[in-house]
């Protein structure tokens, strides 16, 4: 129990210093680009989103989840999931590139078809690493990746800067995404002892892919909605509207798909390596849960109550109509993690079925609320979003309940009172905005009453997960001193 715990405090430090890391990069070149780049070239390359989403999650086919679930891989599983996910990036790529002019006219926009095909690219050098990071997350080593995906996104961004500065526009976003992934390959493949063997298993195959395949289909249905905002905004609205809308989602992903990220990627290899011990699975299961979302529903609310402040300091008043955006993808992306940490558990169970079946039920739920909502302006449809959101908790929780015998009813029990007290703090937080200061002066002010409120309040109720993240951080940071 003590080498599990070790391993998870050490699995996620590295992992939140990855996305930190890079997310902090990431943040900083977004900043910068959003003050060069006007916001309708932001909305230009958010038009592809959605066919470069599904060809990624058609690439990766649920081998990596396959991999790291299945305790006894070989080399020949290994080599067959590199040459089968090689072969389906490769034919991903064909696919774009001749659609690409059909994709153009759809959205009427010509420079799509040069822009699909060379920020398509990245689909097939992403493929040839695949197996080299499914070993270091196997091995919990996310220390390797915190430093690959950081030095690569640094240097992806100053290439990205500097074409921004001479008036690439668009283009600049598009070569970040692609040298992103050129460095991160060679990073991968120059860290990694690990190299393909000359053979394919159908039984392998067959194996891996009886397991993922439902993992595939549960991803794509999940991916086409994920996406789905970018084409009808794009299409019904104008490019400036889904340009305010992606930086919008960009920051409000910044702590929600952050948090769930590096929980989901630490906690899977770690929980799949218990998952036959049922008392001890829900026990590290229920306190992944509750430190989870104490930092989720702070993080959220918090940033929805600074969100008018911190566009204009950060990229300026003409992105001043992503502010509501930001504000309503932060109420619906707070639950996020919670249904997807439900979700997590079941495919370390194995039922990688009933995660496909889930996914159905949700789309058939959410798509024609989709379409009634956009009806009413993109606002309505984000509200839509917060109701899809909460059902999408229920059903995932319904069904996770009976693997590790911990009902809806007992998780919200556990994570309700965290929602209030960053509820009751964000309140606060929030209302200083209505006197008008300075908008300097707002968002430091802002910041110090929410660290102060929360900090305080977590004190006096000395409650349990706060105290022992408290300790985790305060150890960490004594080590790093010795």
């Amino acid at each position: 129990m003590t080498n599990l715990k070790q391993k998870t405090i050490h699995g996620l430090t590295w992992s939140f210093i990855d996305n930190f890391a890079n997310q902090g990069v990431t943040f900083l070149v977004g900043i910068v680009l959003a003050r060069l780049i006007e916001p309708a070239e932001f909305g230009i390359l958010g038009m592809i989103s959605i066919f470069t989403a599904i060809a990624v999650s058609f690439v990766d086919s649920g081998f990596s989840s396959a991999l790291i679930q299945k305790k006894d891989c070989t080399e020949i599983d290994y080599s067959t999931a590199f040459y089968f996910n090689l072969f389906v990036s490769i034919s991903a790529y064909c696919i774009l590139f001749f659609a690409a002019p059909f994709i153009a006219r759809f959205f009427e926009e010509p420079r799509l078809v040069n822009i699909i095909k060379i920020s398509c690219l990245s689909l097939i050098i992403n493929a040839i690493a695949l197996v080299q990071r499914v070993l270091l997350s196997k091995n919990i080593n996310f220390k390797a990746q915190a430093k690959i995906s950081v030095s690569s996104s640094i240097i992806a961004g100053v290439i990205a800067i500097i074409l921004a500065y001479q008036g690439m526009g668009v283009w600049s976003l598009v070569w970040r995404g692609v040298v992103v992934a050129v460095f991160t390959c060679l990073f991968l493949w120059l860290r990694s002892n690990w190299r393909p063997i000359w053979l394919f298993s159908m039984k392998s195959f067959k194996e891996l892919f009886g397991f993922g395949s439902k993992l595939l289909l549960a991803k794509l249905i999940s991916t086409i909605y994920d996406n789905i905002y970018y084409p009808i905004i794009g299409k019904y609205f104008s490019p400036a509207t889904l340009g305010f809308y992606t930086r919008a989602e960009a920051y409000s992903g910044l702590f929600s798909s952050m948090l769930s990220t590096n929980i989901t990627r630490v906690s899977y290899p770690i929980l799949a390596s218990i998952q036959d011990n049922m008392v001890q699975l829900k026990r590290s299961y229920r306190k992944i849960l509750k430190s989870t979302m104490l930092l989720t529903f702070t993080m959220m609310l918090g940033l929805a109550a600074v969100a008018k402040p911190l566009v204009i300091i950060l990229i300026g008043e003409k992105w001043l109509p992503c502010v509501p955006y930001l504000q309503l993808l932060c109420l619906s992306m707070m639950f996020y993690p919670l249904h997807l940490i439900n979700l997590n558990i079941i495919t370390v169970k194995g039922r990688s079925d009933l995660c496909l079946k889930l996914e159905i039920a949700k789309k058939i739920i959410a798509v024609p609320l989709i379409f009634i909502a956009i009806l009413w302006g993109v606002e309505a449809l984000l509200i839509g979003n917060i109701v899809i959101s909460i059902i999408s908790y229920f059903l995932n929780s319904y069904y996770s309940a009976d693997l590790v015998n911990y009902p809806a009813k007992e998780q919200l029990a556990d994570v309700l009172p965290l929602l209030l007290v960053a509820a009751c703090v964000s309140s606060v937080v929030f209302s200083i905005t209505l006197f008008h200061f300075n908008d300097w002066f707002t968002l430091i002010l802002q910041i110090i009453t929410g660290a102060i409120l929360t900090i305080g309040t977590y004190e006096k109720l000395k409650n349990s997960d706060y105290l022992e993240m408290k300790k985790t951080v305060t150890d960490n940071i004594k080590k790093r001193k010795q």
